[in-house]
C-alpha cells in the first residue's frame, strides 16, 4: 500500500503514536485491555501502567472487561490517535462513573534539564494545590481529571505536598520525588481520600 502525500506532495513518515495504558480506577478489578477486539493486554491492576504500544494513526475501539473475561466491558471507547504523538491513556473515575481519558506527552526537554507535570486522578478528592514541602505552591487547583502543564526545572530531588486547594493542610506527602536531567514525568494522584485504597502519588516517566 502506497503511504499517503502530504500537501507538500511529499510522502509522509510512518511514525505511529505511541500508547500506554494506566489503571486508576480504585474500585475496579484487574482489567483485560482489547484494541479493535484484539486483547493486548491482560491482568493490568490499580495503578499498573503499561509499556508503550505503537498503533499508527487513526482511530480505535478500545474495550476494558475485568480480566479473565469479554461479557461486560467496564469502559468502552473510541479514542484517535495522532503521527507521532505519545499518549497515555488514563481509566479513572469510580463505580459506573468510568471514563478513558487521554494525556499527550510533550517529549522535548532542554539539554541538561527536567519537567514534570501533575495529573489529577483521584475521584473523591477535591481540587488540590502541588507545593513543596512546607513551602511555595508550584502547581495551583487542579481538579480531578486536570493535567497541569509541564514545569522546566533543574534536575533535583525534591519533596511535595498535595494540599486542598488555598490551604497549609497536607493530604499527602511526597518525598524524595528525583527529576533527572534529559527526562520528562508526570507525577499521577491515584486512590481515594480518606478510604481505601489510600492516595498515593505515581511518578513516571512521560
Amino acid at each position: 500500500m502506497q503511504k499517503a502525500l502530504n500537501s507538500t506532495g511529499t510522502r509522509q513518515q510512518d511514525r505511529p503514536a505511541q500508547v500506554r495504558v494506566l489503571h486508576a480506577v480504585p474500585d475496579a478489578p484487574d482489567v483485560d485491555v482489547y484494541v479493535n477486539g484484539n486483547m493486548v493486554l491482560s491482568d493490568v491492576a490499580f495503578k499498573d501502567i503499561s509499556g508503550f504500544m505503537p498503533l499508527p494513526a487513526g482511530s480505535y475501539h478500545i474495550d476494558i472487561y475485568p480480566a479473565g473475561t469479554s461479557v461486560s466491558t467496564v469502559i468502552s471507547k473510541k479514542v484517535t490517535v495522532e503521527e507521532g504523538k505519545i499518549y497515555t491513556l488514563a481509566a479513572a473515575g469510580r463505580g459506573s462513573k468510568l471514563q478513558l481519558l487521554p494525556y499527550v506527552t510533550d517529549p522535548f526537554v532542554p539539554s541538561g534539564e527536567t519537567k514534570v507535570r501533575f495529573i489529577h486522578l483521584s475521584p473523591n478528592a477535591p481540587a488540590v494545590d502541588i507545593a513543596v514541602t512546607k513551602g511555595d505552591v508550584i502547581f495551583p487547583k487542579v481538579s480531578f481529571k486536570q493535567a497541569t502543564d509541564y514545569l522546566g526545572l533543574t534536575p533535583m530531588t525534591v519533596n511535595l505536598e498535595v494540599r486542598p486547594a488555598g490551604t497549609k493542610d497536607t493530604v499527602l506527602s511526597v518525598p524524595d520525588v528525583t527529576l533527572q536531567p534529559n527526562q520528562v514525568y508526570t507525577i499521577f494522584a491515584v486512590g481515594l481520600l480518606g478510604e481505601s485504597p489510600e492516595l498515593e502519588a505515581l511518578l513516571v516517566k512521560g
